[in-house]
């Protein structure tokens, strides 16, 4: 729907300096999903700030952004889960939970339960393996079809399966003791989805994300998502340079993007991502755009500055990338109007994380493999005959460790080597500057990590310590990011969130709120019973809120 002339100047005001205006409690049914939407469609911008959105409505008021802001409810205060990371932040929002209760804390993780990939036999092997949900999980990590052997790649790709499962190397994966088999990313998840609830409702599921190893989100059955299409993000482009992937070049991350525009248009038809099969329009489906993040990290890329201006507002390539983004919604809104689905599908809009620092002033670039080569220097040096004390580290923009020695006296120790160490970094000018505590401002070390984590004692799955970067730091050895998740801070947490209806108006609600609270409005939007959800049940997740405060 476009906006008329006086809701585009309500949805510029709503950005603008009429934002701190709040909507009254009697308009709460006006735009709050109606209860028995026929489907959800749900919209992840990785990277997207609630500022960005703010901004891009404000200077663009008669754009598809702006007509999807005029029609919702506006989540203006909404946090991802800590870790910032995409993978505990899109199973948060199908599952309703955190990484304590989901036990997912990021993409490349540690189980002190499990056995190392590749084991194959099992009886008393000692436990401790790398939990790997990344492109190394695919059969062809070189191919955007992640090895299924298509001809005339990357034009023929929406011809990839819907079940990438079957693209997983099981060489690859950590090993059940119990079982001495491989477990796959669903099987890693504790929990349900929504996905697995609505197949259970009888309605059609479908989802479209950057690796195979997003299969995570058809849940534990396995079964949660009918049509799961997975181009692998971190693949050769065809024609560039040696090292590069679809993420190192924003044109080239466009285009990838635009084939999962692509698979959501085609299932909007009621075809399945290929569009060869008719299937019907999914009960709840969606994407995952990846154009925004690296806008954010690139410093360069098209001839343009990644990154942001001075004034926090976007520099060139992020402004040029929310043009894209918003070409894209407006592609989905035609669609839907033209199949005449629009008056009964609720879209969301959030995002799986944002990006540190908006500030560029504030990038301090940390070299952080020096950091953790002096641990396990020292720690063999006090410990002779002793392995190296790290057994993973996750570090972008904090700092997530896996210790071999998880005794209270080894994580003290670490604790305490990294906030002794001080040294030199970069700035976004390449100059160089100063880093104290190893960048880190906070460490949450042993049980005191598992309490940050609302982790129960002793979980496997629990970095054995948290490390809260100082404001600015990502950890990195060269210079070609100027940006980075996964930390604490607002930059990475602070995500949009509009809930919208075809013929809503738009409210705004000021209450802090998670983006966990998407699973379960999710299902109260289809008619579901939100605590169908085994995380939702755990952490008393909430519908979101109706009310305007």
């Amino acid at each position: 729907m476009s906006p008329t002339p006086l809701r585009r100047a309500a949805v510029l005001a709503a950005a603008g300096l009429l934002a701190t205006v709040s909507a009254t409690p009697s308009d709460a049914a006006a735009a709050h999903p109606p209860a028995h939407a026929a489907r959800v469609l749900l919209v992840s911008v990785d990277g997207l700030h609630q500022s960005d959105l703010a901004w891009y409505v404000a200077k663009h008021p008669m754009s598809a952004l702006a007509a999807l802001v005029g029609t919702s409810t506006e989540y203006a205060h909404a946090k991802t889960p800590f870790p910032s990371d995409s993978f505990p932040g899109m199973v948060a929002q199908a599952t309703g939970g955190n990484p304590g209760t989901t036990g997912v804390y990021y993409d490349s993780t540690y189980n002190h339960a499990l056995l190392p990939a590749g084991t194959t036999s099992c009886q008393g092997k000692p436990t401790g393996a790398a939990v790997d949900l990344t492109e190394d999980l695919d059969k062809n990590k070189t191919s955007i079809d992640a090895g299924q052997g298509l001809a005339g790649l990357p034009g023929s790709i929406l011809s990839m399966t819907g079940t990438p499962r079957t693209l997983l190397d099981p060489a690859q994966l950590p090993v059940d003791p119990k079982t001495c088999k491989p477990v796959y990313p669903n099987q890693y998840l504790p929990v349900n989805t929504i996905f697995e609830v609505a197949r259970q409702a009888g309605l059609r599921t479908a989802w479209s994300d950057k690796h195979p190893a997003y299969d995570i989100l058809s849940g534990p059955s396995g079964t949660g998502i009918q049509d799961l299409f997975t181009p692998e993000i971190n693949s050769a482009v065809p024609g560039a340079a040696a090292g590069s992937d679809w993420t190192t070049d924003n044109a080239a991350t466009r285009q990838y993007d635009a084939y999962k525009t692509q698979a959501v248009l085609n299932e909007i038809d009621g075809f399945d991502h290929s569009r060869k099969t008719r299937v019907g329009t999914p009960g709840i489906f969606g994407l995952n755009f990846q154009t925004v993040s690296t806008a954010q990290k690139l410093p360069t890329s098209d001839g343009k500055t990644g990154g942001y201006q001075a004034d926090g507002t976007p520099g060139p390539l992020l402004a040029s990338a929310l043009d894209f983004v918003d070409a894209q919604i407006g592609q989905f809104t035609a669609e839907l109007k033209k199949q005449h689905l629009s008056g009964d599908t609720t879209i969301i809009l959030s995002a799986k994380h944002g990006q540190s620092p908006i500030d560029p002033a504030a990038l301090n670039r940390v070299n952080d493999g020096p950091l953790l080569d002096g641990l396990n220097a020292a720690w063999k040096k006090a410990h002779p005959g002793a392995s190296d004390l790290v057994a993973l580290s996750t570090d972008d923009d904090g700092m997530l460790l896996w210790l071999n020695d998880r005794s209270p006296a080894a994580t003290t120790f670490a604790k305490k080597f990294l906030l002794a160490q001080s040294g030199a970094g970069t700035t976004i000018t390449g100059s160089a500057t100063k880093f104290t505590q190893s960048g880190l401002q906070a460490v949450y070390a042993g049980t005191d990590a598992d309490r940050y984590m609302h982790a129960a004692p002793g979980d496997p799955r629990v970095p054995d310590l948290i490390g809260i970067a100082q404001h600015g730091v990502v950890y990195t050895g060269g210079t070609k990011k100027i940006a980075e998740h996964g930390g604490a801070a607002p930059d990475d947490r602070d995500v949009p969130l509009i809930v919208s209806n075809a013929d809503g108006d738009h409210h705004v609600v000021r209450d802090a709120v998670e983006t966990t609270q998407i699973a379960p409005t999710i299902l109260a939007a289809l008619g579901l019973n939100p605590k169908s959800l085994q995380a939702v049940q755990r952490e008393h997740t909430q519908v979101l809120p109706d009310r305007r405060s």
